[in-house]
């Protein structure tokens, strides 16, 4: 994008949009602990890209403005997932710098067709105009912002559902969609397997779904943390991945580091339970170091980066 006269250059550069179209896989990872120091780190880790989330995760437009910040010196990609495809939402995140966005819970060609509209200026959309006020604009100081802005923005939409499934093709058909993602947890639930993501059933589906999304010349993604199923879903042609999150590297990693010194507590005092310890009223870890409500986990057992990370 050309500078203003101020030689500021802008926010937005469509680079991710650009990406999606490279057959190179873009691999990235969740930032879920709504921390601009936290996302600053991971961005410095060497992935792709890191999708800031705001429908799981402690999120608003003035952390996500923080997250965007601290990652921007960084050759990294940030993809942030609003809560809902609110048309005000999304005029607020585009404002703050967002120019790449993932929906979640698509489930027709009409809602993923409002998404686009959502994100462009008029006549092609209805985002309303406000780059006097935005950072991405540079508070106008990019010239020709708003007379390229829609050729920047990059919109990937979440299918995790039975529903969206089945309007798969027309999804992905529509124009200004440039990615469609699969959550394998929303659509475990969807398709009977609560807490099954790696079900044979929904990794058929998916598999199936990522055919589909190809043949339309359309960038396919995934979640995906257990790296044997990673793997397979980037041999199927997805273009983009999330294989991991800031939280659960912390989470998996403070439990390991705990249990590599536990015995020199319990040589101390032997009436000591191992494993994991849980905040007071709540369930107690499961044997295999996740939580009651995490997916599942390779057959070699939890990883620093395995867990329930599959949204």
């Amino acid at each position: 994008m050309t500078a203003g006269a101020a030689g500021t250059a802008g926010v937005t550069s469509g680079a991710f949009r650009r990406r999606l179209r490279d057959p190179r896989p873009a691999i990235g990872m969740w930032v879920a602990t709504g921390n601009p120091y936290n996302a600053e780190i991971c961005a410095g880790g060497g992935l792709d890209w890191l999708l800031i989330d705001g429908e799981h995760a402690p999120n608003d437009v003035r952390s996500f403005l923080a997250q965007l910040q601290a990652v921007a010196p960084y050759p990294v990609a940030p993809v942030v997932r609003p809560p809902t495809d609110d048309p005000v939402i999304i005029k607020q995140l585009l404002d703050i710098g967002a120019e790449n966005l993932l929906l979640p819970m698509v489930e027709s060609a009409e809602q993923a067709a409002a998404i686009v509209a959502a994100t462009r200026y008029p006549p092609a959309g209805i985002r309303g105009v406000g780059s006097a006020f935005a950072r991405v604009s540079r508070w106008t100081r990019v010239e020709g912002y708003l007379h390229h802005a829609n050729d920047e923005i990059c919109v990937m939409v979440q299918i995790e559902s039975a529903a969206g499934l089945a309007e798969c093709a027309a999804i992905a058909a529509v124009d200004g969609v440039d990615g469609v993602f699969f959550g394998p947890a929303d659509l475990a639930a969807s398709l009977g397997h609560l807490g099954r993501p790696d079900h044979p059933d929904v990794v058929e589906a998916i598999t199936s779904a990522v055919a589909v999304v190809n043949a339309a010349g359309k960038a396919a993604g995934v979640n995906a943390f257990a790296e044997p199923l990673a793997r397979r879903y980037l041999s199927l042609g997805v273009r983009f991945i999330l294989v991991g999150a800031d939280v659960t590297l912390l989470a998996r990693g403070s439990e390991e580091l705990a249990a590599r010194y536990r015995d020199v507590a319990e040589k101390s005092d032997p009436t000591l339970r191992s494993g994991p310890t849980s905040p007071a009223g709540s369930a107690p870890p499961s044997p295999s170091g996740s939580t009651p409500t995490s997916g599942s986990v390779p057959a070699s057992g939890p990883t620093p980066n395995s867990g329930s990370a599959t949204l």
